[in-house]
């Protein structure tokens, strides 16, 4: 099961303006065949949606759906606003901005390559962030969570972690949630935290938020934080060969999760209890491991939180219980 894929919902990608641009007549229409050219951005359209489905593209890491993933591509390859109104459907191409569509549906149905990584760019929300292969696509159910934590945790927020950080992402929604909040990033992977800079840089947020390359906790000076959020590598290994090859391209290292899944996740549960404030709270997303978490780690309590869609895969540790349990 390819968890990270199906953790998106709608809370990926864009707002979804262009989600609404369809083509009323697509069923009367004969799209043109791809790569043969077809008129206006609306047979485009069609031909990517229909090439998307035939050619098995996965999708998740930026869209859920084929339409909104083909269109949010074709709208950035030529320059056009996420925001386009329905008329923009029936623009005509001159052979150029044709060309330059043919180039990256080729590069994202044959060679495979995650739209994100062809755009340099994901979404959070309204929140827009840097992206490339060095770090993995942002997607995230703390998109929901984190503008609940003050319902969730009562008092103020003057300290977060971001543990496996990648691009910064959710480390800057904290940072942007709790303004007089200091944020740390954490994340084992230079190359990762060469990304983060870059977002935090764009994000204005450098005096806020440190950046440290770790294992978890293990370089990190000490502190205490009222907040820890995590979205670790969850995936056994035994699955990494499995997934499609868009996820392949990903590091490795932001997806594998060790034999069960769970490596890092029982790293971070060791060392929480001298990372937390007496009443901090540990927040994780663990994909499709909710039941092998309760089966682990159900003498810690975790408090499972709702999400839109109903998956439930995030949860919530207490401080006091972790201490309890040491």
């Amino acid at each position: 099961m390819i968890h990270r894929a199906r953790r998106s919902g709608c809370l990926n990608h864009p707002p979804c303006p262009f989600a609404t641009l369809r083509l009323g007549v697509r069923d009367k229409v004969q799209a043109p065949s791809f790569p043969n050219s077809g008129r206006t951005l609306g047979d485009w359209l069609a031909v990517a949606e229909r090439e998307y489905v035939r050619r098995g593209a996965a999708l998740g890491q930026v869209a859920t759906s084929a339409h909104d993933e083909a269109l949010y591509l074709i709208l950035r390859t030529l320059g056009l606003p996420l925001d386009s109104p329905p008329a923009v459907l029936a623009r005509r191409l001159p052979p150029a901005e044709i060309n330059a569509i043919r180039r990256v549906l080729r590069r994202r149905l044959v060679d495979r390559v995650p739209a994100a990584y062809l755009t340099r760019e994901a979404f959070l929300g309204p929140d827009r962030f840097y992206v490339d292969e060095r770090a993995i696509i942002p997607r995230s159910y703390f998109v929901e969570i984190i503008p609940q934590l003050t319902r969730l945790r009562r008092g103020p927020v003057r300290r977060a972690a971001d543990v496996g950080t990648g691009s910064g992402c959710l480390a800057i929604l904290l940072a942007h949630r709790f303004p007089r909040a200091r944020v740390d990033a954490i994340d084992n992977s230079a190359a990762a935290l060469a990304v983060a800079r870059i977002n935090v840089r764009r994000h204005r947020l450098g005096a806020r938020i440190a950046l440290h390359r770790s294992d978890v906790f293990a370089s990190v000076p000490p502190a205490r934080y009222d907040l820890i959020v995590c979205n670790p590598p969850y995936e056994p290994s035994a699955l990494m060969r499995t997934l499609p090859p868009e996820f392949r391209r990903e590091p490795r290292a932001a997806l594998d999760g060790g034999p069960d899944g769970l490596a890092v996740i029982r790293r971070l549960l060791a060392q929480a209890p001298a990372r937390l404030a007496p009443d901090g709270l540990l927040l994780l997303e663990v994909g499709g491991l909710r039941a092998a978490m309760n089966a682990a780690f159900g003498h810690l309590r975790p408090r499972w939180l709702p999400t839109q869609d109903g998956t439930g895969c995030v949860c919530l540790f207490e401080a006091r219980q972790l201490a309890k349990a040491r």
